[in-house]
């Protein structure tokens, strides 16, 4: 029950933040294993959707350490919002795949920092409070990292928009 009810929150908020559909599967399914190994260490003094993405986040670093320096390629797959109904067609599934490379693509030019607290507050539905818990800051620097990565990430999605498209392919290659 405890999988079935936070795997996709945690899988999308680690598909935004690595932009990786292979990463994302991969740490979401370790993060449960450590968690579901380690149930007897939860405090249910506090929220288990916390425990269970500091754990996920956690592990999400490990991995970008251990690949440093690692390229932030744009391998953004489906996330099973598709209706499956033939009258949408295949422009318009094209059209949601084109909108979410873009939001992947804009969402990866922001710092570290910035692309979590704003895929937390937006993504995750988290308020203010709760990501400077969980991130250990203080809630004023949250809302400068929200600030400051909406800015970037309008400016980014507005200049991967009106780019040409050979510009597009040969700047996310």
């Amino acid at each position: 029950m405890l999988v079935r009810l936070h795997q996709r929150s945690l899988y999308t908020y680690l598909l935004r933040m690595s932009g990786r559909p292979d990463v994302a599967e991969d740490v979401t399914q370790e993060a449960f294993v450590r968690v579901l190994t380690n149930l007897d260490r939860f405090d249910p003094r506090f929220r288990f959707s916390t425990w269970l993405f500091t754990i996920g986040r956690r592990l999400y670093l490990n991995w970008c350490e251990k690949r440093r320096p690692a390229s932030n390629t744009d391998a953004v797959g489906a996330t099973g919002n598709e209706s499956g109904r033939p009258e949408e067609g295949t422009a318009r599934r094209e059209l949601n795949v084109q909108a979410k490379d873009v939001l992947q693509r804009a969402l990866m030019t922001l710092s570290f920092e910035q692309r979590e607290v704003v895929v937390l507050f937006h993504q995750q539905d988290w308020p203010i409070w709760l990501i400077a818990e969980h991130l250990q800051m203080p809630e004023g620097t949250v809302k400068s990292h929200l600030h400051r990565g909406r800015r970037r990430l309008r400016e980014a999605m507005s200049a991967i928009q009106n780019a040409p498209s050979e510009t597009l392919q040969e700047a996310w290659l």
